[in-house]
């Protein structure tokens, strides 16, 4: 995951009431991604769910400034420690670090950004399908795990009629609460940039 998940004290997003970990207290309680008590196919259905709804009506180099600095400025609210991302087909468009991160979280996006660019789906999701089926995307992926980590926080940029053509994500807090930031902000951004729109699965 993207910080160790003890180093935080619960802060919550007005925008829909999501409680975050912060870098500077008491240890978050355990996520869905921890194992314990996990129903797999629920939380699946969900993610899948949200791939599905979260798509793009179009995305240009624009697109992406916009919604970093949405990203930003939602983290910056909310005083979360995180490195925000946009990337279109393998070119870093937006990059910014806030307070409290390192160079190990820039680390965290890139392996994480190479998982969606692998495998079109959230990063949360692939590793959550390993879980599912009693393994470890560590364990069994055989991919290079200096180049690919599937934790979440790196949700991919789809656009209608096209499919996936780049990610946006974080790094800075538990894999969930990563995920669970950027699932919030695309809804919100989305909804004001006038381009929401609903999508089929992807396969």
């Amino acid at each position: 995951m993207s910080v160790h998940p003890g180093n935080g004290r619960a802060t919550t997003s007005a925008a829909a009431g999501t409680t975050f970990a912060r870098m500077d207290a008491t240890p978050p309680s355990p996520t869905p991604a921890d194992g314990a008590g996990t129903d797999f196919p629920q939380l699946i259905a969900e993610l899948e769910q949200q791939e599905a709804r979260l798509v793009f009506r179009r995305f240009d180099n624009d697109t992406a400034l916009r919604l970093g600095a949405h990203l930003v400025d939602a983290a910056r609210q909310q005083r979360l420690p995180v490195v925000v991302s946009v990337r279109r087909n393998g070119q870093r468009l937006f990059h910014a670090a806030l307070a409290g991160t390192s160079a190990d979280n820039d680390a965290w996006i890139d392996r994480k950004s190479a998982v969606v660019d692998r495998y079109g789906h959230s990063s949360y999701l692939v590793g959550t399908r390993f879980r599912a089926g009693g393994s470890d995307f560590d364990a069994s992926s055989r991919l290079d795990l200096d180049r690919f980590a599937a934790h979440g926080g790196v949700f991919p940029v789809i656009v209608q009629g096209v499919g996936t053509i780049g990610t946006v994500g974080v790094s800075g807090l538990p894999q969930a609460q990563d995920h669970a930031f950027v699932v919030e902000q695309l809804e919100v951004f989305l909804r004001q940039d006038g381009q929401q729109m609903s999508a089929g699965p992807q396969a």
